[in-house]
Order: structure tokens, then C-alpha cells, then sequence
């Protein structure tokens, strides 16, 4: 069962190299990977074949600046909150 679901928070697992990103703002353009930890937003979920995930990453002003298709073993959902035990 697919436990990260659109609009989630996640931080990468792996470095990702510019070849799959696509880079949104001008400046950044000199990025040659994102470096592992970075955090971004589940945009949408293909459940093809191969499951992956559309992951937009942003500054703190909200400013997307680069896009990419992850594997669920390139990210780790974050929590904000503790799940109680039932």
C-alpha cells in the first residue's frame, strides 16, 4: 500500500543530478544536483509499472525552483505530528 499520498511533504534520500531535474527558476539554472535532505511537495503519483512521484521543491518565500520524478526509495515522507497507537 502506497503510504505517501499527493500534497505530502518529503525530503530526498539521494542527491539528484541536474539530468532529472527541470529547473524552473533562471537562477538556479548553475545547479548540478540537489543535495540529499532537500524538501519538497508530492505534485502527483503515477502508479504505472513503476510507482514515482512528481516532487516540486521550493525556497522559504514558496518559490518553486525545480521539479522531479522520484522512486519511492529517493524519498522520506515527513510528519509534523506523532500517530497515536488505536
Amino acid at each position: 500500500m502506497n503510504s505517501i499520498t499527493t500534497l505530502d511533504t518529503v525530503a530526498n534520500l539521494k542527491p539528484i543530478t541536474s539530468d532529472r531535474l527541470t529547473l524552473i527558476e533562471a537562477e538556479f539554472d548553475a545547479i548540478q544536483q540537489l543535495p540529499t535532505g532537500q524538501v519538497g511537495t508530492v505534485l502527483e503519483i503515477y502508479e504505472g509499472e513503476d510507482l514515482c512521484y512528481l516532487v516540486e521543491f521550493a525556497d522559504l518565500d514558496g518559490r518553486e525552483y525545480a521539479m522531479a520524478v522520484l522512486m519511492p526509495d529517493e524519498v522520506l515522507p515527513l510528519h509534523y505530528d506523532l500517530p497515536l497507537a488505536s
